[in-house]
């Protein structure tokens, strides 16, 4: 049976509630659940489930792995939050914020052991190539954040440059999922390979899509302030556009704006958004996102099951890139 991937989150998210986890010491699990039952997209399992349905139906299989991803997900936002000293995670306060800094730390490292000792149910014939593709993906995406955290003070940023940092932070771990996803699932290793691919540059597109829509999105149906990354005077994929493409002048609007005391937040998110206006970069950013999404596909379409095998991974992949929030 081919399911869609709403049916795959609701199996998941059926699976991840009768998954027990201990309550003493209270202080190092509590924070865990708390995180776990914080919803989220639940992108990567959902990624991970969908590209095993591609090669078998058997999800029950594969559940262990998707839920070792979605745990290790979600022990990254938790480290990342105490270094981005973020109060607020998924609308309600960050663990960090409502524990504090040890707890967190703790209860992030507790989770990553617990992502491993999850990954090992899956079958053992598969397992080294498995603990293989994870360890790899977890090494990266560390690498991404420090990326990340490198840009944070370097006057200056490529494109290139972020784009790399986002494959690493972002798309690593989707490509991971769905990679994990295909081998539990008998594919061979060119389509597993194929798979890894498709969902770099899906990821791409869905990191590029969320810049876009920080800056450009609903209010209402976002459920948060439009221009939160100005305000912050993040270096999204929006402003490395920006830098590249204005003149000396304009680079100073882009460098200094976040940091004008004597404008609101609503000035400066104005400010910034006439420049990206006037040089073109909502219809840049929206000509990226579509060129990655239309090489996802492309890649998707050459798997050896064919066109018809794929259609409910496509779905997926369209409802992500359409998604308005």
């Amino acid at each position: 049976m081919k399911y869609t991937s709403n049916e795959l989150l609701e199996i998941f998210e059926n699976h991840l509630a009768q998954i027990e986890t201990p309550s003493d010491p209270e202080r190092l699990y509590t924070p865990f659940i708390y995180s776990m039952s914080n919803g989220g997209k639940r992108l990567r399992p959902t990624l991970l489930l969908a590209a095993y349905n591609i090669f078998d139906d058997d999800i029950a299989k594969a559940l262990p792995a998707a839920t070792a991803v979605e745990v290790f997900h979600n022990f990254t936002l938790l480290h990342d939050d105490i270094m981005d000293n973020a109060a607020v995670r998924r609308g309600r306060p960050s663990v960090y914020a409502k524990w504090g800094t040890n707890v967190a730390i703790l209860s992030g490292d507790a989770m990553l052991i617990a992502a491993y000792k999850l990954l090992r149910r899956s079958p053992t014939e598969m397992l080294p190539q498995i603990m293989d593709i994870f360890n790899d993906m977890a090494l990266r995406v560390c690498e991404g954040q420090q990326y990340d955290m490198d840009f944070e003070t370097r006057a200056k940023i490529s494109v290139v440059d972020y784009m790399h940092m986002i494959e690493l932070k972002t798309s690593v771990l989707l490509s991971g999922a769905a990679t994990i996803g295909a081998v539990l699932g008998g594919a061979s290793e060119d389509d597993c390979r194929k798979i890894g691919k498709f969902a770099v540059e899906l990821g791409l597109a869905f990191q590029l899509q969320d810049d876009l829509l920080d800056s450009y999105g609903d209010e209402k149906q976002l459920g948060k302030r439009i221009g939160g990354d100005i305000i912050e005077g993040k270096k999204t994929f929006l402003m490395m556009q920006a830098m590249s493409r204005a003149d000396e002048p304009t680079r100073d609007i882009l460098r200094y704006t976040y940091k004008d005391d004597t404008l609101s937040d609503g000035e400066k998110v104005a400010r910034v958004k006439a420049v990206y206006d006037r040089l073109d970069i909502p219809r840049i950013t929206e000509q990226n996102i579509s060129t990655r999404f239309e090489r996802a596909l492309t890649i998707l379409d050459t798997l050896s099951v064919g066109k018809e095998a794929v259609g409910n991974m496509r779905d997926f992949a369209t409802s992500l890139i359409g998604r308005t929030k």
